[in-house]
Protein backbone atom coordinates (compact mmCIF):
# COMPACT_ATOMS: atom_id res chain seq x y z
CA UNK A 1 0.00 0.00 0.00
CA UNK A 2 1.37 3.39 -1.04
CA UNK A 3 0.51 5.99 1.59
CA UNK A 4 1.47 9.58 0.82
CA UNK A 5 2.46 11.80 3.73
CA UNK A 6 0.95 15.28 3.51
CA UNK A 7 2.92 17.65 5.73
CA UNK A 8 0.86 20.77 6.43
CA UNK A 9 3.20 23.75 6.72
CA UNK A 10 1.21 26.66 5.30
CA UNK A 11 -0.25 28.11 8.52
CA UNK A 12 0.92 31.50 9.74
CA UNK A 13 1.44 30.57 13.40
CA UNK A 14 -0.21 33.72 14.74
CA UNK A 15 -0.22 32.63 18.40
CA UNK A 16 3.49 31.84 18.21
CA UNK A 17 4.31 35.16 16.52
CA UNK A 18 2.23 37.07 19.09
CA UNK A 19 4.61 35.84 21.80
CA UNK A 20 7.92 35.39 19.96
CA UNK A 21 7.73 38.35 17.57
CA UNK A 22 6.04 39.02 14.23
CA UNK A 23 9.16 37.95 12.30
CA UNK A 24 9.47 34.55 14.04
CA UNK A 25 8.32 31.50 12.07
CA UNK A 26 7.55 28.64 14.47
CA UNK A 27 8.43 26.07 11.81
CA UNK A 28 12.01 27.39 11.85
CA UNK A 29 12.33 27.78 15.62
CA UNK A 30 14.90 25.53 17.28
CA UNK A 31 13.63 22.62 19.33
CA UNK A 32 15.42 19.66 20.84
CA UNK A 33 13.89 16.44 19.65
CA UNK A 34 13.37 13.29 21.65
CA UNK A 35 16.63 12.06 20.16
CA UNK A 36 18.45 14.92 21.88
CA UNK A 37 19.30 16.70 18.60
CA UNK A 38 18.42 20.39 18.16
CA UNK A 39 16.81 21.14 14.82
CA UNK A 40 14.20 23.49 13.39
CA UNK A 41 10.65 22.36 14.20
CA UNK A 42 9.81 21.43 10.59
CA UNK A 43 13.14 19.60 10.21
CA UNK A 44 12.33 17.55 13.32
CA UNK A 45 8.89 16.69 11.90
CA UNK A 46 10.47 15.53 8.63
CA UNK A 47 13.22 13.57 10.39
CA UNK A 48 10.54 11.65 12.32
CA UNK A 49 8.83 10.34 9.18
CA UNK A 50 9.64 6.63 8.87
CA UNK A 51 11.20 5.20 5.71
CA UNK A 52 8.03 3.25 4.86
CA UNK A 53 6.33 6.58 4.05
CA UNK A 54 8.28 7.03 0.85
CA UNK A 55 6.14 9.65 -0.91
CA UNK A 56 6.07 12.94 0.95
CA UNK A 57 4.30 16.12 -0.07
CA UNK A 58 4.80 19.31 1.94
CA UNK A 59 2.31 22.16 1.55
CA UNK A 60 3.61 25.64 2.30
CA UNK A 61 3.48 29.23 1.10
CA UNK A 62 5.88 30.49 -1.63
CA UNK A 63 7.78 32.94 0.60
CA UNK A 64 8.98 30.26 3.03
CA UNK A 65 12.30 29.58 1.29
CA UNK A 66 13.94 27.87 4.30
CA UNK A 67 10.98 25.54 4.84
CA UNK A 68 11.01 24.66 1.12
CA UNK A 69 14.77 23.97 1.23
CA UNK A 70 14.43 21.66 4.25
CA UNK A 71 11.48 19.85 2.66
CA UNK A 72 13.48 19.11 -0.47
CA UNK A 73 16.48 17.99 1.61
CA UNK A 74 14.21 15.37 3.19
CA UNK A 75 12.89 14.10 -0.14
CA UNK A 76 9.56 15.94 -0.14
CA UNK A 77 7.72 17.22 -3.15
CA UNK A 78 6.66 20.79 -2.40
CA UNK A 79 3.21 22.16 -3.15
CA UNK A 80 3.07 25.95 -2.95
CA UNK A 81 -0.20 27.42 -1.77
CA UNK A 82 -1.08 30.94 -0.70
CA UNK A 83 -3.92 29.87 1.61
CA UNK A 84 -3.26 29.19 5.29
CA UNK A 85 -6.51 27.22 5.61
CA UNK A 86 -6.07 23.57 6.55
CA UNK A 87 -8.99 22.50 4.35
CA UNK A 88 -7.53 24.24 1.29
CA UNK A 89 -4.12 22.69 1.95
CA UNK A 90 -5.51 19.16 2.33
CA UNK A 91 -7.71 19.42 -0.75
CA UNK A 92 -4.84 20.63 -2.93
CA UNK A 93 -2.40 18.03 -1.61
CA UNK A 94 -4.77 15.10 -2.08
CA UNK A 95 -5.61 16.29 -5.60
CA UNK A 96 -1.88 16.46 -6.37
CA UNK A 97 -1.33 12.90 -5.14
CA UNK A 98 -4.61 11.30 -6.24
CA UNK A 99 -3.17 7.90 -7.28
CA UNK A 100 -2.18 7.20 -3.65
CA UNK A 101 -3.70 4.30 -1.74
CA UNK A 102 -4.06 6.57 1.28
CA UNK A 103 -2.82 9.71 2.95
CA UNK A 104 -1.07 10.39 6.24
CA UNK A 105 -1.85 13.92 7.42
CA UNK A 106 1.09 15.31 9.39
CA UNK A 107 1.05 18.72 11.07
CA UNK A 108 4.22 20.74 10.53
CA UNK A 109 4.25 22.03 14.11
CA UNK A 110 4.27 18.65 15.91
CA UNK A 111 7.98 17.75 16.25
CA UNK A 112 7.82 15.23 19.09
CA UNK A 113 5.96 12.28 17.51
CA UNK A 114 7.97 9.08 17.48
CA UNK A 115 8.65 7.36 14.14
CA UNK A 116 7.38 4.11 15.63
CA UNK A 117 4.03 5.78 16.38
CA UNK A 118 3.71 6.90 12.76
CA UNK A 119 4.43 3.31 11.69
CA UNK A 120 1.59 2.12 13.96
CA UNK A 121 -0.85 4.63 12.47
CA UNK A 122 -0.05 3.62 8.88
CA UNK A 123 0.06 -0.14 9.57
CA UNK A 124 -2.84 -2.10 8.05
CA UNK A 125 -4.65 0.94 6.65
CA UNK A 126 -7.57 -0.12 4.47
CA UNK A 127 -9.25 1.86 1.71
CA UNK A 128 -12.38 2.56 3.77
CA UNK A 129 -10.70 3.30 7.11
CA UNK A 130 -9.32 6.25 9.05
CA UNK A 131 -6.59 5.55 11.61
CA UNK A 132 -6.27 7.94 14.54
CA UNK A 133 -3.68 7.65 17.33
CA UNK A 134 -5.16 7.81 20.83
CA UNK A 135 -3.07 8.93 23.78
CA UNK A 136 -4.57 9.15 27.26
CA UNK A 137 -8.08 8.98 25.80
CA UNK A 138 -7.53 11.85 23.34
CA UNK A 139 -7.35 11.80 19.55
CA UNK A 140 -3.99 12.98 18.24
CA UNK A 141 -1.96 13.27 15.02
CA UNK A 142 -0.95 12.15 12.48
CA UNK A 143 -4.15 10.74 10.99
CA UNK A 144 -4.20 8.23 8.12
CA UNK A 145 -7.02 8.16 5.55
CA UNK A 146 -7.70 5.28 3.17
CA UNK A 147 -8.25 5.84 -0.55
CA UNK A 148 -12.06 5.97 -0.23
CA UNK A 149 -11.74 9.31 1.59
CA UNK A 150 -9.99 11.02 -1.34
CA UNK A 151 -13.14 12.76 -2.65
CA UNK A 152 -14.06 13.95 0.85
CA UNK A 153 -10.55 15.31 1.44
CA UNK A 154 -10.55 17.09 -1.93
CA UNK A 155 -13.90 18.70 -1.07
CA UNK A 156 -12.51 20.42 2.04
CA UNK A 157 -12.15 24.19 1.98
CA UNK A 158 -11.12 27.12 4.12
CA UNK A 159 -9.72 26.40 7.56
CA UNK A 160 -11.91 23.36 8.19
CA UNK A 161 -9.86 20.22 8.69
CA UNK A 162 -10.80 16.61 7.98
CA UNK A 163 -12.45 15.86 11.34
CA UNK A 164 -15.86 16.05 9.65
CA UNK A 165 -14.96 12.84 7.76
CA UNK A 166 -14.80 10.93 11.06
CA UNK A 167 -18.61 10.92 11.09
CA UNK A 168 -18.56 8.17 8.46
CA UNK A 169 -17.96 5.78 11.36
CA UNK A 170 -14.85 4.28 9.78
CA UNK A 171 -12.42 5.43 12.47
CA UNK A 172 -10.04 2.88 13.89
CA UNK A 173 -8.46 4.09 17.12
CA UNK A 174 -4.76 3.22 17.45
CA UNK A 175 -3.74 3.24 21.15
CA UNK A 176 -0.24 4.68 21.52
CA UNK A 177 2.09 5.52 24.37
CA UNK A 178 3.39 8.74 22.86
CA UNK A 179 2.52 12.18 24.30
CA UNK A 180 4.01 13.65 21.12
CA UNK A 181 0.77 12.94 19.23
CA UNK A 182 -0.91 15.68 21.29
CA UNK A 183 2.01 18.14 21.41
CA UNK A 184 2.08 21.07 18.98
CA UNK A 185 4.29 24.11 19.39
CA UNK A 186 1.65 26.83 19.19
CA UNK A 187 3.66 28.99 21.62
CA UNK A 188 7.43 29.24 22.30
CA UNK A 189 7.18 27.62 25.75
CA UNK A 190 6.20 24.33 24.06
CA UNK A 191 9.46 24.05 22.07
CA UNK A 192 11.01 21.93 24.83
CA UNK A 193 9.71 18.41 25.24
CA UNK A 194 8.97 17.79 28.92
CA UNK A 195 6.55 14.89 29.25
CA UNK A 196 4.46 14.69 32.39
CA UNK A 197 4.70 11.46 34.36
Amino acid sequence: MTVTAIVLAAGQGRRFRAEAGADKDKLLADCTGRDGVTRAVIEQVLANLPERVARRLLVTSPERADVIRLARAFGCEVLLLQSAGMGDSLAAAVAASAPADGWLVVLGDMPFIQSSTIDQVVEGLEADRIHVPVQAGQYGHPVAFGRAFGPGLMALAGDRGARSLFAAGAVREIPVDDPGVLWDVDVPSLLSYTPTS
